[in-house]
């Protein structure tokens, strides 16, 4: 199924009676619906539409999400962030400092701001400042206290 058909499909659900939207629900989860209103099967058979034309969740972000439910917590372990120091080449940071907006590009062998190349975001937040800053922290990529 194609983008332009899904989109198609979901558009034309509110348009469909609610026997119409339960025989889909068979049709797609392969159950009885459930006795909910209206807008909830509308919004949960778009979802599904999508999930069967595009794929759903990654196996691992499911048996993630089964351990959350029965812990009631995301390990800190598990949590996925990149790393402060691996930004790619590109990216652009931006900081309102003072009332000024200001932007910093990452490039591949330091950083870029105003036109001027830094070796580090704590030079280009301390051009900024006039003050010693901890670069990550400046740009917000780390909280204060916050070990690397």
């Amino acid at each position: 199924m194609n983008n332009i058909e899904v989109i198609r499909q979901v558009a034309s659900l509110p348009g469909m009676t609610i026997a119409e939207l339960k025989k889909l629900w068979t049709d797609l989860h392969k159950t009885e619906p459930p006795a909910f209103n209206r807008t909830f099967l509308e919004k949960r058979l778009a979802y599904r539409l999508q999930e069967v034309a595009h794929g759903g969740l990654k196996k691992e972000n499911e048996k993630r999400l089964e351990r959350m439910a029965v812990s009631g917590v995301d390990e800190p372990q598990e949590r996925k962030r990149p790393a402060n120091d691996q930004l790619l080449p590109g990216t652009r940071l931006v900081r309102e400092w003072k009332g000024e907006e200001h932007r910093c590009t990452v490039l591949s062998d330091g950083f870029e701001y105003q036109g001027r190349k830094f070796g580090s975001l704590s030079a280009v937040a301390n051009f900024i400042t006039g003050t010693k800053w901890n670069g990550h922290i400046f740009w917000g990529l780390r909280r204060q206290g916050e070990k690397q």
